[in-house]
């Protein structure tokens, strides 16, 4: 399961827009408070740190983040600057192999809601001051009024198959010898098969088609929803935007097999298990015959 997918929280809309039932909640002597170090997560012994959200808080300065399993409200704490503490972090990327699941996915609703909250805190419609509203789910300007809702962007990651094989790519910033699928935002306008033909062939010069739906993933930095898809080349002729990225090149079964097995001589090395890139190649893998690429 890639990271941040899992979560268990009812997210309970009914209380978010119920100031009454919001007030117990956040009474509750069950609720508790998803400690964070500005963004980062905060863990011991392999689980997020919660804590009892105490005397002299205030409704007003939280996001509820909705009730698990066990009956408990769950609140963040919204921070008004985080100063630098914006770029993720190892510590941040690495907390999917040190918590559960589900646990996972919770600071990656935390982590996205508090950035959004601490970068907009001004209308962007007139310009007035904005206030936290319905538990932490949107704001309003408290000079015109406009409410502004959490907003996710959506991208598009995906591989282009071609005869049995896969096209990989890395951008320039990546350690040495790291591919992935290829990805790009949706734009205004687009379906998300027209954005996967676009983004190939704005990076790679590839046109494809049958593209299909594999799966998704939340990617809390700042706040993305990852759809990964797999679309069928016409050819393999590439004509790579090296403003986008640095390199690309077909790979097949054997060696995508031997790079997500870490082996050694792999073509490259793979993306961490988190992301969903390792997922997608993980499915085709699956649908391909084992013993390598097709005629």
């Amino acid at each position: 399961m890639p990271g941040f997918v899992g979560g268990t929280l009812d997210r309970v809309d009914h209380i978010r827009t119920n100031a009454v039932l919001l007030a117990d909640a956040f009474a509750d002597p069950k609720a508790r408070l998803l400690v964070m170090d500005g963004l980062e997560p905060v863990e011991a012994d392999g689980h997020l740190l919660f804590e009892p959200l105490g005397p002299g808080a205030w409704v007003e300065d939280h996001v509820l983040l909705g009730v698990d399993p066990l009956g408990r409200p769950i609140f963040a704490r919204l921070v008004a600057d985080l100063g630098a503490n914006l770029v993720p972090t190892s510590r941040s990327r690495a907390i999917a192999e040190l918590v559960p699941a589900e646990e996972v996915a919770l600071y990656g609703t935390a982590r996205s809601l508090v950035h959004w909250h601490a970068r907009h805190r001004f209308c962007s419609v007139c310009g007035g001051a904005s206030v936290p509203v319905k538990a932490g789910w949107s704001r309003r300007c408290t000079a015109c009024a406009a409410e502004h809702f959490p907003r996710t962007d959506p991208v598009v990651i995906m591989l282009a198959e071609h005869r049995g094989r896969v096209l990989v790519g890395r951008q320039h910033s990546w350690p040495e010898g790291r591919y992935s699928a290829l990805a790009g935002f949706v734009e205004p306008g687009e379906t998300i098969e027209e954005a996967v033909a676009r983004e190939l062939y704005e990076e790679a010069g590839i046109r494809v088609r049958d593209v299909r739906y594999v799966m998704s993933q939340p990617w809390p930095f700042p706040s993305s929803l990852m759809i990964a898809c797999i679309g069928q080349a016409d050819d393999d002729a590439l004509t790579i935007d090296a403003t986008e990225i640095e390199h690309a090149f077909w790979c097949d079964a054997a060696g995508v097999r031997a790079a997500m097995e870490e082996a050694e001589g792999a073509p490259f090395i793979a993306p961490p298990r988190m992301a969903v890139a390792w997922h997608l190649l993980d499915r085709w893998l699956a649908g391909v015959a084992p013993s390598g690429p097709s005629a």
